[in-house]
């Protein structure tokens, strides 16, 4: 589990999301040659590299911003997860309800404003529990945030099998009556609905956001670049900063190498540990109708199950579920494997023979599990935190770091409702650039949980490994 990081295979499962890739950045490389110096270096083109750029342009246009990816854009975890987007406002602590609530608003409002053609779906989460004691547990924690914090609590309903009058929510400009039937999940337990989820299409918000910096300029990206090595520099005077504000003096900076060979940051192979998932988009049963299952869901259960997927659909006419999970059956959990050339077998079986009989999908024989027909099966590298929160700052040299290297990863499955301001949060600690984020952590929009810090570090290196396999259900975003 300490051994360095590797590259990303060559050879990917495909994944149903990165079956129409953008025709501008297939293959795409701004300059023929690599830059030989650039202000930033952001290593990866998923939803945090992207959204970085962004950020960075929008504070400092000036900046010249390089962006190298290993292989195609967006073609690692952000292009292969489920496909959906919701706060854990009772799965999280409050205050990091609220940064995740942020979160998807800030989404949600970018993909609107920019009319954005990622199929951004508003819909209410629905959360079937097949545990009577998980569920009753469940209900406790909601109580007390609806006590104490009841901004939060406002956002979640609870949905039990007791007769009596069912909740009301207010969905699209209508009141609607939720029970278990209704909510499609008659076998449960019980079920929590909660408010703000979305189901979209991850590659495409990314791709409109690069295309969009590859447009305006001063912005560099290369494809197909791994980066193998970094090496601390110091750069003469005329090259250490395009900043207008910035001591002309020279600096430090840092070197890429991304010719093959042995990866240098090796000190956080032991703090962000890849977890292997998998998802499959599933052609729907013939049904009496169109089928349209109208919510997010996750489903699940106790700890001998282990139960944690999740299920979103693709709009008509395709309407492919898209679902995701199954992971107690794959070999050591997935973790610590870094493969996603293959699909194991067992977690395929799963997610083809176990979705009809968790909901129900209007199937003409109700009661029966059937198999259904994947049109794509794909897996996907998530890294997971070693103690469950991202990893959000400056890297101390202890880790290989030194000034102007900063890390924003490890979101353990759960990155769409935390990268996009983790990656403003990481830019705000970079400009006009602090070289101690614990200076800056309460100037900027982020949990001090999620800071880099060396004691930080050294409290997770206490933490057992095999404490990473099963964080919170709510960490669902990743493959």
């Amino acid at each position: 589990m300490d051994s360095p990081a590797v590259l990303p295979v060559d050879n990917p499962s495909k994944s149903y999301w990165l079956s129409e890739p953008s025709k501008k950045l297939q293959g795409y490389r701004t300059t023929e040659d690599l830059p030989q110096v650039a202000d930033v270096l952001i290593i990866g083109s998923g939803i945090t590299g992207a959204l970085a750029a962004h950020f960075i342009k929008g504070k400092a246009s000036n900046l010249n911003v390089v962006m190298l990816e290993a292989r195609e854009v967006c073609w690692g975890a952000t292009g292969r997860n489920g496909g959906d987007c919701q706060p854990g406002y009772y799965a999280s602590p409050p205050h990091i309800a609220k940064f995740e609530h942020r979160n998807y608003s800030y989404l949600k409002e970018l993909v609107e404003s920019h009319s954005i053609p990622c199929d951004w779906r508003t819909t209410t989460g629905v959360h079937g529990y097949y545990s009577p004691e998980l569920f009753a547990a469940t209900k406790k924690i909601i109580e007390k945030i609806q006590q104490e914090n009841p901004d939060i609590g406002a956002n979640i309903i609870v949905v039990t099998k007791e007769d009596g009058e069912p909740p009301l929510c207010e969905r699209e400009g209508e009141r609607e009556k939720f029970t278990l039937k209704a909510l499609r999940v008659g076998a449960a337990e019980g079920a929590v609905v909660q408010q703000n989820a979305a189901s979209f299409w991850p590659y495409k918000l990314v791709a409109f956001v690069l295309e969009r910096l590859v447009a305006d300029g001063g912005f560099n990206l290369h494809t197909k670049t791994a980066v193998t090595g970094l090496k601390r520099v110091d750069l003469p005077a005329k090259l250490s900063s395009s900043h207008p504000n910035d001591d002309k003096a020279a600096s430090g900076g840092w070197t890429v190498h991304t010719s093959r060979g042995d990866i240098l940051a090796r000190h956080f192979a032991d703090i962000i540990v890849p977890v292997k998932g998998q998802v499959s988009s599933l052609k729907p049963l013939p049904a009496k109708g169109p089928l349209d299952i109208g919510h997010t869901f996750y489903f699940v259960s106790d700890l001998d199950d282990r139960r944690d997927d999740y299920l979103v659909q693709r709009p008509p006419p395709g309407a492919e579920l898209i679902y995701g999970g199954g992971r107690i059956r794959a070999e050591g959990h997935g973790l610590g494997v870094w493969d996603d050339s293959t699909i194991d077998e067992g977690v395929a079986q799963y997610l083809k023979g176990e979705l009809s009989g968790l909901m129900d999908l209007s199937i003409r024989e109700q009661g029966n599990k059937q198999d259904i027909k994947p049109t794509f099966e794909w897996s996907g590298i998530m890294g997971f935190s070693r103690d469950g929160w991202p990893w959000v700052g400056p890297v101390p040299d202890s880790a290989g770091g030194g000034d102007g290297l900063w890390l924003c990863a490890g979101y353990s499955g759960g990155g769409m409702p935390n990268a996009a301001l983790c990656a403003k949060a990481v830019v705000d600690m970079m400009i006009p650039g602090h070289k101690d984020g614990g200076e800056v952590v309460d100037m900027v929009d982020l949990p001090r949980e999620y800071l880099l810090t060396e004691d930080r570090l050294e409290r997770a290196r206490l933490m057992r490994v095999s404490q990473v396999k099963y964080v919170h259900f709510m960490s669902h975003c990743g493959p």
